[in-house]
């Protein structure tokens, strides 16, 4: 167990950070389950919608160091090219 004051604080700020994080994930999850509930449908305008709402959540992630940003660039180019394909299917 921490026995410096500054170690004790250092536990309190990860504690912290860690349930804010978890939350900032769990957000982004929700949203791209949206948008991929919407692709399963075949529901375009709604992936689209979806899609537009998940984006600029998903960057903040990156953002804050939730995730990496081209994890973030990749899964969101993904799931454009996805919705893209609903049209010409």
């Amino acid at each position: 167990m921490a026995q410096h004051q500054s170690a004790k604080k250092r536990i309190r700020q990860t504690l912290r950070r860690t349930d804010v994080n978890k939350n900032r994930v769990s957000r982004v999850r929700t949203y791209v389950k949206k948008v991929e509930m919407a692709i399963a449908e075949g529901n375009k305008a709604a992936a689209q919608a979806a899609f537009k709402e998940a984006m600029p959540e998903m960057q903040s992630g990156a953002q804050n160091g939730v995730s990496s940003p081209n994890t973030v660039a990749r899964k969101l180019s993904r799931l454009s090219a996805r919705i893209k394909a609903l049209g010409t299917a």
